[in-house]
């Protein structure tokens, strides 16, 4: 019997549903990347790690909003009519996920960045030093996702 087909496939119906249900939670390196460069409004993201890490480098324009610090009263300037990506270090942290949830447990809309940092920087997306957010370069490099 298939691997692949032990378990149904499912309808196109279904997937069409799974999928964009998906794309509502994550969003990759290059599409926060283009929308940043564009400078559309109302995202904002969010690093979710230690200061130390977020001085170490960052996405350009990120604040600085450690998970262990998100709670009402730390949250009361955000701009609720803003969607929030949060990131972390990668794949293996949850930093971004933690900061997602309480986020959205206070009644903010927010996305994941798939990959967090460590995809990020493997795309060539700009990155800023130290503990201002920093700006978007005005020229991004010229790169490709290939998707």
């Amino acid at each position: 019997m298939s691997s692949v087909l032990h378990f149904p496939a499912a309808t196109p119906q279904q997937s069409l549903d799974y999928l964009q249900a998906k794309l509502a939670y994550y969003t990759d390196a290059w599409d926060l990347a283009e929308d940043l460069a564009r400078n559309l409004p109302g995202i904002q993201v969010i690093d979710a790690r230690a200061p130390a890490a977020y001085r170490a480098g960052h996405i350009s324009g990120a604040i600085n909003f450690p998970h262990r610090e998100i709670n009402a009263s730390s949250c009361e300037p955000l701009d609720r009519d803003r969607v929030y990506v949060t990131y972390c270090d990668g794949i293996g942290c949850n930093g971004s996920t933690k900061a997602a949830l309480k986020l959205a447990e206070l009644g903010f809309q927010v996305k994941e960045l798939t990959g967090g940092l460590d995809f990020w920087k493997r795309e060539g997306h700009p990155l800023t030093w130290g503990e201002a957010p920093g700006e978007w370069p005005v020229t991004a490099p010229d790169a490709s996702c290939g998707c």
